[in-house]
């Protein structure tokens, strides 16, 4: 499905991409071309022209699922089993990785179409030279968290569309950053919090419950998670770095340091729940109906966190009173007339009508979609907004990330979420950034 960039400025206003520059001049990066056969626009199969083109970068157990079928795919094999996709590319820092993939993406398309009838899937160490793809439409960043923000920027820069998994970033600042590249590239976003689409429209049905007023005025949340922030952690003991892994590249914007294990996954820690937390917090303020907002206050006290909003909703960033689900990915909403709770398994009310009523008028506006992935490819199709949008995107991170800067500072803090700035907050302020490593940088 090729198409241009929504603008004609590229990413080569950056020295990011003297990489790029040279590799075209070179003649040195060759994309495969699709063989012409009929067939393949027949007997049911979408025609090549019609597939979206598809690059994955990071290939670990959250991207090997989204590639070939997982827990988070929620399509019988993943996007490389579905007609109108494509995979043209995959990138890993880790050799086995890339061409484990590489191989099980070829299979399957020589068993889908024949052999030498498909475009073959290249496999890349260097995410870079998979952006510098024209013929790539669209990709799938699954890297650890740390390279999120990064990745995101120069893929708008490069035309691309992007599915993000959660969290998109570590700090508000990166967060901004993010938004100002999608939105300037004209670029669709789809964040990984995939709890609006899936999971038997339950989230969903909670949602217009609540803004429906069917459990009245609305009054607090409990979010079963608290906020989150990260730090970059270093481990123990040097150790040889494993054959055919790029550990240099894989620790990107993070400081330098030495490999040490497997332990160095994700190279971050931190106060609460960055992981987790944007489950909770990106369905919360769905349902608040704050996805361009955010909230003006958080509480620290006790070690615990409330987070209130202008509305006067009190969203309180630990476990619920016994009773009723919320746990997994969900929360808690109580109103003057009843509370509805959701999560991952089960949807609960304090009474069964609350569950049983009509759709109320003033819910008849919540955002409608039944596929995770498929609202993406739409989006990408038509241009239309996908349901976790980089706006949607941002807040929800801001909400989970504003909690972890409280949680670091144990006081309470004042919000502005219309300038996105600390009232009076100059400490607090600080935190809203974090340095990485040169050269990378959003």
């Amino acid at each position: 499905m090729k198409r241009k960039p929504a603008h004609s400025e590229r990413a080569g206003r950056q020295r990011f991409w003297t990489r790029r520059e040279f590799l075209r001049s070179a003649g040195a990066l060759a994309a495969p071309l699709i063989i012409p056969s009929s067939a393949l626009g027949r007997g049911g199969f979408v025609a090549p022209s019609e597939r979206i083109a598809m690059g994955f970068i990071g290939i670990g157990g959250q991207g090997g699922g989204h590639l070939t079928g997982g827990a988070w795919t929620y399509v019988a094999g993943g996007y490389v089993g579905r007609d109108d996709v494509q995979v043209l590319a995959v990138c890993d820092a880790q050799r086995e990785r890339r061409e484990r993939a590489q191989q099980r993406v070829n299979e399957v398309y020589a068993a889908k179409f024949g052999e030498g009838k498909h475009a073959a899937c290249a496999a890349y160490n260097d995410f870079r030279d998979l952006l510098a793809r024209d013929d790539i439409d669209a990709v799938l960043i699954a890297s650890p968290i740390h390279w999120h923000g990064v990745m995101t920027v120069m893929a708008a820069q490069a035309g691309k569309d992007i599915y993000c998994e959660k969290p998109t970033a570590i700090t508000i600042r990166e967060s901004q950053a993010m938004l100002a590249a999608v939105k300037r590239y004209g670029c669709v976003f789809q964040a990984g919090t995939q709890q609006r689409s899936e999971y038997g429209g339950k989230f969903r049905r909670a949602c217009e419950i609540v803004r429906g007023g069917g459990i009245g005025k609305l009054k607090e949340v409990y979010a079963f998670r608290p906020g989150g922030t990260f730090a970059w952690k270093w481990f123990g003991q040097p150790k040889p770095v494993p054959d055919g892994l790029d550990w240099d590249l894989y620790l990107g914007p993070a400081p330098w340091q030495p490999y040490a294990g497997v332990a160095n996954a994700h190279m971050f820690c931190g106060l609460g729940d960055i992981n987790w937390g944007p489950h909770h917090y990106d369905f919360i303020q769905w349902v608040l109906d704050a996805d361009r907002s955010g909230p003006v206050e958080i509480v620290f006290e006790k070690e615990m966190l409330r987070y209130r909003y202008a509305s006067g909703v009190v969203v309180h960033g630990c476990p619920a009173p016994e009773g009723g689900p919320g746990g997994s990915g969900g929360a808690r909403f109580i109103g003057t007339d009843g509370w509805v709770a959701v999560d991952r398994d089960e949807i609960a009310a304090s009474k069964p009508d609350i569950l049983k009523a009509p759709l109320a008028p003033a819910a008849r506006g919540v955002y409608r979609s039944d596929s995770h992935s498929g609202n993406f490819l739409d989006s990408v199709r038509t241009r239309k907004r996908a349901i976790c949008d980089i706006e949607t995107a941002h807040r929800s991170a801001s909400a989970v990330l504003l909690g972890g800067i409280a949680l670091t500072l144990k006081r309470t803090l004042k919000w502005n979420p219309q300038r996105e700035l600390f009232i009076n907050d100059a400490e607090a302020s600080r935190l809203l950034s974090a340095t990485f490593r040169p050269p990378w940088t959003v």
